[in-house]
């Protein structure tokens, strides 16, 4: 988020990927996350380039074209740096996420945010919402096979778009309707039970911290201080390497 340095973003990218295959995280598992993070970083770029297609160019302060497209459409190696820049960002930070929400128990980063000083109501928030993430995709596929064996179609190819946005919008108004019950009953259990009411409180699935977790924290550190200091060092977030 600090920096467009591509240089670190390069780095950061591989080393997202090596945590992934650390983390023995099947890929069947996440291809849904994959593929909509494919699909969206798309058309970031496409949606980058037809509306602002020489972006680049007055971000780095030179213009070099390689051709005309259409219009006032051109290739131009500033822009296709920027937006390989912007490729680099989301294959430096999807992986991570995914890791992330799949490897880490809720119960567990709450404790461990309340214990660094952010106050346990916020740390609470938090845990309820990644508990949250997989109950949502249970409730969908649940409401979904429930709306197929009454007939209705969502993956025929047969039926028109337009048709197949109607039939996802009958399936989303259940997800809601179920969502906010859900809600409803956790507030009221928490609310029973006196959240809030003490200024500390206790952690069943709390753990002390080891060496591996500050290793981790001293190496976000690194990175973040790398992050900053590369913009000192660039004068700015981005890296030109056209002023060479």
């Amino acid at each position: 988020m600090t920096t467009f340095d591509t240089r670190l973003l390069a780095a950061l990218a591989v080393l997202a990927f090596v945590l992934m295959a650390v983390s023995r995280i099947r890929i069947s598992d996440v291809k849904i996350l994959f593929w909509f993070s494919f699909v969206f970083m798309v058309l970031n770029n496409v949606l980058i380039f037809l509306f602002s297609p020489e972006h680049g160019c007055s971000i780095y302060g030179s213009r070099t074209e390689i051709c005309h497209l259409f219009l006032r459409y051109y290739l131009v190696n500033e822009q296709l740096f920027y937006q390989f820049n912007v490729v680099l960002k989301y294959l430096a930070t999807i992986p991570v996420v995914i890791v992330f929400v799949s490897t880490t128990d809720p119960s567990e980063f709450a404790s461990s945010l309340n214990r660094i000083g952010i106050s346990y109501k916020i740390a609470y928030s938090v845990s309820l919402a990644l508990r949250y993430i997989p109950d949502i995709q249970r409730e969908y596929h649940d409401i979904s096979n429930s709306q197929q064996a009454r007939g209705l179609e969502m993956a025929s190819r047969k039926q028109s778009l337009i048709k197949r946005l109607k039939n996802a919008v009958m399936m989303i108004f259940p997800l809601i309707i179920s969502s906010m019950d859900r809600i409803e009953r956790i507030a009221n259990a928490m609310e029973l039970r006196g959240f809030g009411k003490d200024r500390k409180r206790t952690w069943y699935s709390a753990r002390p911290f080891r060496v591996s977790d500050y290793i981790a924290i001293a190496v976000c550190i690194l990175m973040l201080a790398a992050s900053i200091a590369l913009n000192f060092i660039n004068g700015g977030r981005y890296f030109n390497p056209f002023a060479l």
